[in-house]
């Protein structure tokens, strides 16, 4: 796995097509190396397009959604109070700097022009166009749609994280610019894809794989944008024209010159929608498939075994595109959307995991249905010390072991063997699309275009791998169904940074987002007042739990054991990292594990269950307690910036040189900094 990324790591530096530098969007673009060296194979022209890969997972991809805070939702926060890291996900762009996100701004666009100036070079070359003409599929069609995917991407995120951007100025030069609709550059975008994906291969086709762009992806893709331009989303009201002569549904105030709403034509793109998802899970689907069966000996889950492949150092079957890291140089995947560690930078066991994306108490405890194989295997209430051992994670506002329950899809003890030289360069690959997004994406698309029928069949498809039967299928119509496949895409897709789109794409935000604000005050209240809250599922968060450590055969914890307080929940535990020589000597003790007791129930402290307990060896330890502590993670971090009725603002700022570049005629919107 990632040998194309170790040729891109060592040719990107040095294959150069634009004009590098802060200047771009105002200089022409001179490419600087000779057409006839870097583009006279087929093999030349890849070396070429992957400096656009390498810049993308460098200065784009790195660090994934806790990069772009936007994994802030009604299922999801950012555990620090009062951090500069996350003034956009808590909706306070009056927090935010203007160059808060100018490397990713930067980046995306000095990558989309050098793509650009591949795509046009190889619009002149004969091989390419007598390939094109001729309907023959070969490198040199597969590498114009490559180029052309790519630039699509970058303006699709640009679009989603800056809001109206300026469009279409790349490799020329221009007096000055302005904003462009969002809408008008999705229209262009969706039609570059549409016209490449039959030029290129699918997976597996053509020695393709998902580290790069396919007609698989690209088709994915295409669904994606036409989803996000169908939906709702905040929309400037403070420039004159900006969107012509279209009209929109709206919901709540109008404020901060910005207001909520979808274009009243939003169906025309729910059909781009489902034609490109059609194409994408059938005609162009390739090797793409959703694991259903778990072969290994020690598990029974599906789900989880999807995520493996990427601790393993493998591509998934279930990728649409990963970003290709490689081990010792990049992904900080495990570090910064991880399971939560204590140990120190480097040569630790293991090394310190930041985990800056934590999962809400009321969604550990609500969202997910008894059986559902995607709970444990996506949430944890455990980590490591650093030390070869599992410790509790505390509602304490911090990082690491602070911070609350966390993510635990990317699971650094899940490697094997995992990598303990340095923090933040794990080598496992980031995940932007992967097949149960497009599944239900194209669920949420039919229903809405009233092909309910299909989008249950997709509904319950993932419902299926997820329990492991199909006695849990859903039968809905109408809102409900909706309702039912924005759930469902919470579960699947937690930790990933899609509920916060699926909050705003949906017109739910105010809804989802003032239910959360409840439903926290009710917990908080409950656990001051009587010392547990009943979620009313048969689940309840207690004040307190009961722990000790344990010795088990395995340190390293699969699915859950009924009866068994040091595998329930399941999946979590530790690599037994005595057997890393580099690190062995930093493992203490030999009870590496943590028993629980009382986890979703209520134990009444000065009973006769806490008494035996505390007679067997196990600790009172703060649970719920710590969410109402003096130094608790606070309510701002639970979308506090938002003011109900009024429109979400979760744009990221447009940097100053592109504002000061325009003379005048880009600014900021959504009550964002000018300077």
């Amino acid at each position: 796995m990632n040998s194309i990324y170790r040729l891109m790591f060592a040719a990107g530096v040095c294959l150069s097509l634009t004009q590098c530098g802060s200047d771009y969007l105002n200089v022409s673009s001179p490419a600087n190396t000779d057409d006839a060296f870097v583009t006279s194979t087929a093999t030349e022209t890849f070396k070429t397009l992957s400096w656009c890969y390498g810049n993308y997972r460098q200065n784009v991809g790195g660090g994934g959604n806790y990069n772009w805070e936007d994994a802030i939702s009604d299922v999801e926060y950012y555990p620090e109070n009062d951090s500069p890291n996350d003034v956009i996900g808590t909706l306070h762009p009056e927090k935010a700097t203007i160059a808060g996100k100018q490397t990713q701004f930067n980046a995306l666009f000095e990558t989309l022009a050098r793509a650009k100036r591949v795509a046009d070079i190889l619009d002149s070359k004969s091989e390419y166009l007598s390939a094109r003409d001729a309907g023959i599929l070969n490198d040199w069609t597969q590498l114009y749609g490559e180029a052309t995917v790519m630039r699509a991407l970058c303006y699709f995120q640009l679009c989603l994280h800056f809001g109206d951007v300026p469009y279409g100025i790349e490799n020329t030069v221009v007096d000055s610019y302005s904003l462009t609709s969002r809408y008008d550059i999705y229209d262009a975008i969706l039609a570059d894809l549409e016209r490449v994906q039959p030029l290129m291969y699918s997976l597996g086709e053509g020695g393709i794989t998902a580290e790069r762009f396919s007609r698989t992806f690209a088709c994915g893709l295409a669904g994606k944008i036409a989803m996000h331009a169908a939906g709702y989303q905040t929309l400037r009201s403070d420039v004159s024209g900006l969107y012509g002569d279209l009209s929109f549904e709206k919901i709540g105030n109008e404020a901060n010159g910005c207001f909520y709403g979808r274009r009243s034509d939003y169906k025309a793109y729910l059909e781009i929608a489902e034609r490109n998802f059609d194409l994408a899970l059938g005609e162009a689907k390739g090797t793409l498939r959703l694991v259903t069966a778990d072969d290994r000996s020690y598990s029974d889950n599906p789900y989880q075994l999807a995520y493996q492949y990427i601790y393993d150092m493998q591509i998934s079957p279930e990728s649409l595109f990963e970003v290709g890291c490689i081990e010792g140089q990049q992904s900080e995947l495990g570090y910064s959307q991880g399971r939560p560690s204590d140990g120190g930078g480097s040569n630790a066991a293991p090394c310190k995991v930041f985990a800056g994306i934590r999962i809400a108490p009321t969604a550990y405890y609500s969202l997910y249905e008894a059986g559902d194989k995607r709970a444990d295997a996506n949430m944890a209430v455990t980590g490591s010390d650093g030390k070869g051992n599992e410790a509790m994670l505390s509602f304490e506002a911090g990082s690491r072991l602070k911070g609350g329950i966390s993510t635990n899809k990317w699971d650094v003890n899940r490697m094997n063997p995992p990598y303990v030289a340095k923090q933040r360069v794990s080598g496992m690959n980031y995940q932007p699309l992967r097949i149960s997004d497009v599944i239900l994406l194209s669920a949420e698309a039919k229903a809405q275009l009233g092909k309910e029928s299909d989008a249950l069949v997709l509904l319950n498809q993932i419902r299926s791998r997820a329990f492991g039967d199909g006695s849990h299928a859903v039968s809905a119509s109408g809102s409900v169904l909706l309702d039912a496949i924005w759930k469902e895409r919470a579960r699947e897709l937690l930790g990933e940074g899609e509920a916060r789109w699926d909050m705003i794409r949906s017109g739910k935000f105010h809804v989802r987002a003032a239910a959360l604000k409840a439903d926290m005050a009710a917990l908080k209240r409950d656990l001051k007042a009587k010392g547990w809250h009943d979620f009313g599922n048969g689940r309840v968060m207690p004040a307190y739990i009961w722990i000790k450590n344990v010795e088990l055969a395995n340190p390293l914890v699969f699915d859950a054991v009924a009866g068994d307080p040091a595998q329930t929940p399941g999946w979590r535990g530790v690599y037994n990292y005595s057997t890393i020589e580099a690190v062995a000597g930093k493992v203490t003790g030999t009870a590496h594990n943590i028993a629980i007791q009382g986890l979703d129930r209520y134990i009444d402290p000065d009973g006769s269950e806490a008494a035996a307990l505390e007679a067997d060896g196990y600790v009172k330890t703060d649970w719920g307690a710590g969410l109402v502590a003096d130094n608790a993670i606070n309510d701002d971090l639970f979308l506090g910036g938002w003011k109900d009725g009024d429109a979400p603002r979760y744009f990221h700022p447009i940097p100053f040189e592109t504002l000061n570049q325009s003379k005048g005629n880009v600014t900021n919107g959504y009550g964002l900094p000018q300077e």
